[in-house]
């Protein structure tokens, strides 16, 4: 995974967090982030925009699969009942 710069929306998102939300985003953080933030390699408001749009990413494809998944058990709903009937 290379990280890459933060979007400038995300940026506001982050400097806009409280202290207690900042504290838990970066929490959530792993792997090469982590590394790179502790290393001081990247400030703590662009590790926390990266971890913002990485979440937001996960999130709309967690969503998507969700939807998927939806969709298949209301087809297997209505060939379920195409057979009861």
């Amino acid at each position: 995974m290379k990280i890459k710069a933060p979007d400038e929306a995300y940026i506001q998102a982050a400097s806009s967090l409280s202290d207690e939300q900042k504290e838990r985003l970066l929490s959530r953080m792993r792997g090469k982030l982590t590394r790179k933030w502790e290393n001081e390699k990247l400030d703590t408001l662009h590790a926390l925009a990266i971890q913002l749009e990485t979440e937001d990413a996960e999130l709309a494809d967690w969503r998507e699969k969700m939807n998927e998944i939806t969709e298949k058990e209301k087809e297997k709903e209505k060939e379920k009942n195409k057979k009861k009937n």
